[in-house]
């Protein structure tokens, strides 16, 4: 039989034999080999709204899932629900059932809300659990007591991170330093008392907001050093602007400590020694290994 356009014209006589031979069971393949239509688009065409033979369609191994997941889904099953029913993926899901109603929502948005809110509550949970627990396996590993190179070179690192330094154009020969961190102050002092510094040489100075609670403050330091209320300065207030957001505030917020160490030119220079012996003792950085 021919192949060229020409015989597509009589499109009815061809949609009648190809009609004829698929309703006698035959494929695609074996209509196209007996008409000589060899062009797949007027093929399908001419078939159009027959169903295929049984023997032609292959079996699918997802056939009993999708049917399966049709039926939960009519039952008012979301994908979520199908997809812990059936184990199956939502994208395969979603290909099954996108032609069904959806389900009517048996949850209002608050009580939907309120149940996202407690399933993030639980993940938050989770999260805050694994915090503690890696926090804690790292506490461990410094171990009960800390020796003393090491408190030494934390302590030098410490001071030149929060202490203030000289300067050419400004002589500071004098240990000051500043934290609002109670457990810095405490391992910066535990330091102090390695180097030999008296206690009695220590002066103590309160910075914080005017409109956080003074007194208590106060107090918190002093009990915090361990020292008595004479060995602080005056507590400098730090005026509130109104145009300025704060994050620290509420009852926590206990402004910042200076320690200041009296007769301590000869501990500065010392310190800044210590300091760039550190850093001429690390490790250059091997700028030929760069990529």
């Amino acid at each position: 039989m021919t192949t060229s356009l020409s015989k597509y014209a009589d499109f009815e006589g061809l949609r009648e034999q190809a009609i004829a031979l698929r309703r006698q069971g035959c494929s695609l393949r074996q209509i196209r080999d007996r008409l000589g239509i060899h062009n797949n688009e007027i093929l399908n065409r001419l078939v159009k709204g027959e169903p295929p033979p049984e023997w032609t369609q292959r079996p699918n191994a997802k056939d009993d899932l999708r049917d399966r997941a049709r039926e939960l889904r009519l039952q008012g099953m979301t994908y979520d629900q199908i997809q812990v029913e059936l184990g199956c993926s939502k994208s395969s899901i979603s290909l099954w059932v996108r032609d069904l109603p959806k389900p009517e929502r048996k949850r209002s948005r608050e009580q939907a809300s309120a149940i996202a809110r407690r399933g993030w509550e639980a993940k938050l949970r989770i999260r805050d659990e694994e915090r503690r627990r890696t926090k804690e396996a790292a506490r461990t590993e410094i171990g009960a007591l800390l020796p003393e190179r090491e408190l030494f070179m934390i302590g030098i690192a410490l001071y030149w991170a929060e202490g203030t330094k000289d300067k050419p154009y400004v002589r500071r020969e004098r240990v000051t330093f500043v934290n609002s961190d109670p457990n810095v102050i405490l391992v910066f002092l535990a330091w102090l008392d390695m180097l030999g510094v008296a206690r009695e040489r220590l002066r103590f100075h309160l910075m914080i907001h005017e409109t956080a609670d003074i007194p208590a403050a106060e107090d918190y330091w002093a009990d915090l050093v361990g020292a008595d209320r004479s060995a602080f300065h005056k507590t400098t207030l730090k005026r509130h602007n109104p145009k300025t957001v704060r994050s620290n505030v509420g009852e926590a917020y206990m402004g910042c400590l200076a320690i200041k160490v009296r007769q301590s030119a000869d501990l500065y220079r010392r310190i800044e020694g210590w300091w760039y012996g550190i850093v001429g003792a690390a490790p250059t950085p091997d700028h030929s290994n760069r990529t």
